[in-house]
């Protein structure tokens, strides 16, 4: 059992109120912890968040003017490729029309070229024929002088004779020949 004592009016204090002198040393110490900080550190501490406030700040500037610039280099990249996607098509268009006037002009020299040849050819088988007529005429000339000089029986050596028989002969077959085509 425990007993109850009498407790002294001066001992009978209540356990959960503090001692005036303790009090008195933690208000003061609580004020000296409150000057300290509100002297010390937190103006630093401001200073420390207002550096740090304008760090972010000027990142976050520095951030929009580099997002606005890409943007600006963006739009000029598009830009450019826009102009060069045109200026391609207008070449590629360019070198259409010249290849269709080399095309055309080519055709063109090939043309004359051929027409040249053709003309070519045809004057060297005229001159052929004229030289195979020539040449044909001749040795008819010598055969039917043969001919004629076996038939006679005298020879027809003089050139001047022998050139009017050929041609008599020759004149007579032109007539024969065109007479018999008609």
């Amino acid at each position: 059992m425990i007993r109850l004592a009498s407790v002294a009016p001066e001992e009978a204090t209540n356990p959960l109120l503090p001692h005036v002198s303790e009090m008195v040393v933690g208000g003061f110490a609580f004020l000296l912890v409150l000057f300290f900080v509100g002297r010390l550190l937190v103006p630093r501490i401001q200073k420390t968040l207002e550096e740090r406030t304008e760090a972010i700040e000027g990142g976050l500037k520095k951030a929009e003017d580099a997002q606005l610039a890409a943007q600006r280099m963006l739009e000029e990249y598009k830009a450019k490729l826009n102009e060069a996607r045109h200026e391609a098509a207008r070449m590629r268009e360019e070198a259409r029309e010249q290849a269709a006037q080399i095309k055309v002009q080519l055709r063109e020299e090939a043309q004359a070229e051929a027409r040249r040849l053709i003309e070519a050819a045809h004057a060297q088988i005229e001159a052929d024929r004229q030289q195979a007529f020539v040449q044909l005429r001749v040795e008819l000339g010598r055969l039917a002088t043969e001919l004629a000089a076996r038939i006679v029986g005298e020879s027809l050596e003089d050139e001047a004779r022998q050139r009017r028989v050929v041609d008599r002969f020759l004149e007579e077959l032109e007539s024969a020949g065109g007479a018999a085509v008609r």
